[in-house]
């Protein structure tokens, strides 16, 4: 065994703990050291293999460093061109996004032109002084141009320029590959390479962590260096990532000999040599650590290395070659997929930065990134996997169903059945879920909608009436609501008359409907007399409709304009005819994402009191949760279990509402800060999981048509959903949030889409009573609406109390 450098060389700060680790891993059976990576790996990544669909695209292949294993790097008189020109650069990024593609990798070599005056010539040429600037540029290019994000692995940079790319990639990487200085030696493979010098590439790794980037870096191993030389290496990069947190993988890359080099003759390492190394970086590192081994370098056996437990098959390109190694063709995906899922496992799409930095972009990436990163991500943080997004009318995403499922997915399951309750983690759990698991949670929640509802499919014929669109809290989710004056986008501030109120509540009766919802901005014309004003006007204009009314926001802003408390004002409302409330300003019931998406509203604590108040008068409510925008799954277990609890103490509400983000409008999209709301998957996860999560306090899960489309909500009849909530007939809300699902769907449409599945519509009331016969005839009979009338906004005229 060749020991480590002597006193004063990088590898001897590692010596002891190199050599403890060395005997302990080697003490063990191979089959044991993998288990134990494979178990590390279950903890943090559960069942999800990652990759990259990408483009590689080789800015230039020269190099000031001569690597005697390379065929990258060649020299200048042997291309015909020195640089891809800016043309050919989207050339090859365009193929890749039309082949699906998220990821641009721009490899090339070490700074060609502090060797080549041919380069600096070509650079000159280009309009550009160094590679790095140029590469800066074509960065830039392409994310502007095309889908595609950008990685870059450029060699050894200083500060100024790892800064310089920070604006225009959203990773960077370079390979540690040994902390052996004596590799570097005369004779050995990183000679004539000033750039593969050890203390040379740690320094940028670290600058790189100062500057917090996502890094990745990695080991390149059977190059000549001993296993305790390779732990040494591993030790030196989990103590650079302990310190800044920025090392988003560890790759472990096995030698391959190549054809007209150095060492075209040397031994490459065999397959279980690679297998203990990675599972072993596994266990130095830890259950976080994204491991990654290139499946091309194990050519047919790569499916054995996810034993070695690797949560990552890095970069797989269907339109270029790996031009580092051009002798080792990527794994089809169909063949990657196949592999994975034959071991038990998820294979899942990434970005080219991973999911735990998209879910902190403001800390690690440019702010000019954070709207290219977040459109494409979902909430896990990996790439969002299809077109659809709530509000857009197109096809539902499908999927294949799959039978594998996982062990905390089935104990989750178990509880639930057993009449246990979900803890906050196994919620989390759940809503992780993907393929197998997804099923699996979709079935179960399935059949617990069957044994608390059988097969009826239960709506209300309402009408919505928004009365005033004028408000002055700044949510940023929020394209309803309007400024006091302000009259850009989506229409003109508008205030009902008493009159208009009152005709929509007639017409709404005429044509069947039982209730009408009544919600609004926050008007700071508004006292809490105008709540009891409009509630007067409808129960004086139509005496037996139900009045579901006045979010828990509106309550708080009534009850402080008067000088009373929520309580009394509650009794207020309820004995001037108030039936219920809807429980919308929910959003999510936590005040770390209530201080980014509705700083001004109410607190999480808040909300949840005025709506037990309302239950202990005898006040039903809805609940509501609006997911998909800057939250994670975490928040949503949270906001099920505070639902939940209150559900435990007071049994006041009478289903559970999810609301999907629509994004198309909502002020913090356009800012580059939000999703473009949940995946098809989450919103699946969301209806299923609330099942298990509330069973079986809450037996009513609703689906919303007006976000999710009448496609949308068919399919979630199948994942536990057992209501569609209203017909509506004049949604304002969500088409001023640019939903393309209509603003009315009538009872004629929801039963056929109800009946198509074999279920059983039923009309119901607000509470879930049963409806007249005279008011279903009312509801078939198809009376037109009559165009509404949207009364300007007229301060100084607007009545303040009852009329």
């Amino acid at each position: 065994r060749v020991m480590l450098g002597g006193p004063g060389s990088l590898t001897s700060v590692y010596d002891a703990e190199a050599t403890r680790l060395l005997e302990e891993f080697e003490a063990r059976p191979l089959e044991t050291v993998l288990a134990d990576a494979c178990a590390s790996r279950e903890k943090a990544h559960g069942r999800n293999i990652s990759y990259s669909r990408k483009v590689f695209i080789p800015l230039t292949r020269l190099c000031r460093d001569t690597c005697a294993y390379c065929t990258f790097a060649t020299t200048a008189h042997k291309v015909g061109s020195l640089y891809l020109s800016p043309d050919e650069v989207l050339e090859i990024a365009r193929a890749g996004e039309k082949a699906g593609c998220h990821e641009a990798l721009f490899t090339l070599g070490d700074k060609p032109e502090l060797r080549y005056e041919a380069a600096r010539k070509a650079l000159r040429k280009l309009g550009y002084s160094t590679t790095i600037e140029y590469l800066a540029a074509m960065c830039e290019l392409v994310l502007h141009e095309t889908g595609l994000l950008p990685h870059v692995n450029a060699g050894a940079m200083c500060d100024d320029e790892i800064a310089l790319l920070r604006g225009v990639s959203v990773s960077q990487g370079i390979m540690l590959e040994s902390l052996s200085e004596r590799l570097c030696e005369r004779g050995g493979p990183h000679f004539g390479s000033p750039d593969k010098q050890p203390s040379i590439r740690l320094a940028m790794i670290e600058a790189a962590g100062r500057l917090r980037v996502p890094f990745t870096s990695g080991i390149l191993i059977g190059i000549g260096e001993t296993r305790l030389e390779r732990i040494a290496s591993l030790l030196a990069l989990r103590d650079l990532h302990k310190q800044y947190g920025h090392l988003q993988e560890i790759i472990i890359q096995n030698f391959r000999a190549k054809r007209e080099t150095r060492m075209a003759e040397a031994d490459e390492p065999d397959i279980d040599e690679l297998m203990w190394t990675t599972a072993v970086s596994r266990l130095i590192f830890g259950p976080d650590m994204n491991i990654q081994v290139p499946p091309n370098l194990s050519f047919a056996g790569f499916g054995q290395l996810l034993k070695a437990g690797i949560n990552d098959w890095g970069g797989i390109s269907p339109v270029t070659p790996d031009y580092v190694n051009p002798e080792a063709p990527w794994p089809d995906l169909r063949r990657l997929r196949i592999s994975t899922e034959n071991a038990g496992l998820h294979l899942v799409s990434r970005l080219a930065v991973y999911p735990s930095y998209v879910r902190e972009t403001d800390r690690w990436l440019h702010p000019k990134l954070h709207q290219a990163v977040l459109r494409r991500s979902d909430t896990l943080g990996f790439e969002r996997g299809d077109a659809w997004a709530p509000g857009i009318n197109c096809q539902i995403p499908t999927r294949t169903r799959r039978r594998s499922s996982s062990g905390s997915v089935d104990k989750a399951i178990s509880v639930v059945l057993a009449g246990g309750v979900l803890s906050e983690a196994q919620i989390t759990t759940l809503f992780s879920a993907r393929e197998g698991d997804l099923d699996d949670i979709c079935a179960a929640a399935d059949a617990l909608r069957q044994r608390q509802n059988g097969s009826v499919v239960r709506y209300v014929v309402n009408r919505n009436i928004n009365y005033t669109n004028v408000c002055s809290f700044k949510c940023g989710f929020c394209a309803f609501s309007k400024g006091r004056t302000s009259e850009q986008l989506r229409g003109r501030p508008y205030d009902l008359s008493h009159d208009e109120v009152a005709r929509r509540a007639r017409e709404a009766w005429d044509r069947g409907a039982t209730e009408v919802c009544m919600q609004g901005g926050i008007n700071p014309h508004y006292s809490g007399n105008t709540y009891l004003s409009l509630l007067q006007t409808v129960k004086e204009a139509v005496p037996q409709i139900h009045v579901h009314a006045f979010s828990p926001l509106e309550v708080t802003h009534g009850a402080k304009s008067l000088g009373i408390s929520i309580r009394k004002f509650l009794f207020r409302l309820r004995d001037a005819g108030l039936g219920s409330l809807p429980g919308t300003a929910a959003e999510i019931l936590d005040d770390d994402i209530r201080a980014i998406i509705c700083p001004d509203k109410l607190t999480a604590a808040a909300w949840l009191d005025v709506v037990r108040h309302a239950h202990e008068i005898g006040l039903r409510t809805t609940a509501t949760i609006m997911f998909g925008h800057v939250e994670q799954p975490f928040h949503w277990a949270r906001h099920l279990a505070a639902i939940r609890a209150l559900q435990e103490r007071t049994g006041g509400f009478t289903e559970f509402v999810p609301l999907p983000f629509v994004h198309m409008e909502a002020p913090l999209y356009a800012k580059g800060r939000t999703r473009k709301g949940p995946t098809w998957r989450e919103v699946e996860l969301m209806h299923a999981v609330a099942r298990l999560a509330l069973h079986p306090v809450i037996h009513n899960i609703q689906a919303s048509w007006v976000k999710l489309g009448a496609a949308g909500v068919t399919s979630l009849l199948n994942s536990g959903v057992n209501d569609l909530g209203g017909t509506l007939m004049n949604e304002s809300i969500s088409r001023a949030a640019g939903t393309e699902h209509g603003q009315e769907l009538e009872p004629k449409a929801i039963e056929a889409l109800v009946t198509s599945l074999g279920r059983i519509p039923e009309q119901r009331t607000t509470l879930y009573g049963s409806v007249s016969e005279e008011r279903r005839e009312a509801s078939f009979r198809g009376i037109s609406l009559a165009a509404p009338i949207q009364t300007p906004f007229q301060p100084k005229s607007k009545a303040l109390s009852p009329h």
